[in-house]
């Protein structure tokens, strides 16, 4: 099994002005992405604007990203959704194209206790084949229901033959550290704050998830290559400067200030999808302007 590792990039969406998915844009991402060396590609996820795709724009996303990649990089699709059978229809769509693994947010909206939030993972994974790897996606700040280190540890137990990780988008290191020992520390654990990526990686996460490195991987990328490296002085002085760019992205609020960024930088971000907007045309140029540091 491949499991996801050092600079995972949570890939935008780019769709054209009518609400369908530009291919082409896309495409180039791809490219961008691996040129500039990061290890994963994870689209369809938060950043990807999932829950306002159909399923097929979801699987013409996924489609395109693995063939595009063609193994040059470790590929997961995020699959997660509101109806468990489009989950297990498009993780099962996901293994037919050749993708690496899934990742499956936890259910959203309606509270579900620890018994529902096992028994929902074993449902879906009884269902996959085996040995086709899938992370549990924990964002309870938009998902709504949480996940604590002993509820994973039962859906591992429950889902032996599938559930190899976790990807945690909520800036608490003290229970990413408790995820890390799940399965006696042989669970795979990567982190969604990525203005968190080097502490993370020092206490023990495989990687960080980052919607910011969709646009500007480079800063990620660097705090990556000098922490194998050995090197934590310039690690560290790496991630201030991803920390940076980072406050200037918002946090990554809107998906907005990535496409702009992206067609700033000749790839083509493309619009948001409805609801969301696109930035006012003054504010975005002053967003750009003001990030052309960390990639000029």
């Amino acid at each position: 099994m491949k499991k996801l590792y050092g600079v995972i990039t949570a890939m935008t969406t780019p769709f054209d002005e009518k609400g369908n998915v530009d291919v082409t844009a896309l495409e180039r991402a791809v490219d961008f992405q691996i040129s500039k060396g990061v290890n994963c590609l994870y689209p369809c996820g938060t950043t990807g604007e999932m829950y306002l795709m159909t399923a097929e724009q979801r699987k013409l996303v996924a489609e395109t990203v693995v063939r595009r990649a063609a193994g040059r990089v470790t590929v997961y699709i995020h699959c997660g959704a509101m109806d468990p059978e489009e989950v297990v229809e498009l993780s099962l769509h996901a293994h037919d194209i050749g993708a690496d693994g899934v990742g499956i947010v936890t259910p959203s909206y309606f509270n579900l206790d620890d018994r529902m939030m096992v028994e929902y993972y074993r449902g879906i994974c009884s269902r996959l084949p085996k040995g086709f790897p899938v992370y549990v996606y924990v964002i309870p700040q938009l998902a709504h229901n949480d996940v604590s280190a002993e509820t994973m540890q039962k859906i591992a137990d429950a889902c032996p033959d599938n559930v190899i990780g976790v990807k945690y988008s909520f800036a608490d290191i003290r229970r990413m550290m408790d995820y890390c020992r799940v399965n006696g520390g042989k669970f795979s654990v990567v982190f969604g704050p990525d203005d968190l990526f080097l502490p993370a990686l020092s206490m023990g996460a495989d990687g960080a998830v980052s919607g910011c490195a969709s646009c500007i991987p480079e800063p990620f990328v660097e705090v990556y290559r000098l922490w194998k490296a050995g090197d934590m002085e310039g690690a560290r002085e790496a991630q201030y400067t991803a920390v940076s760019m980072v406050k200037k992205m918002r946090y990554g609020a809107d998906m907005s200030i990535y496409k702009h960024v992206l067609d700033d930088r000749g790839v083509g971000g493309g619009h948001v999808k409805a609801p969301l907007l696109d930035l006012e045309e003054k504010e975005a140029k002053a967003l750009v302007e003001s990030l052309r540091e960390y990639y000029r």
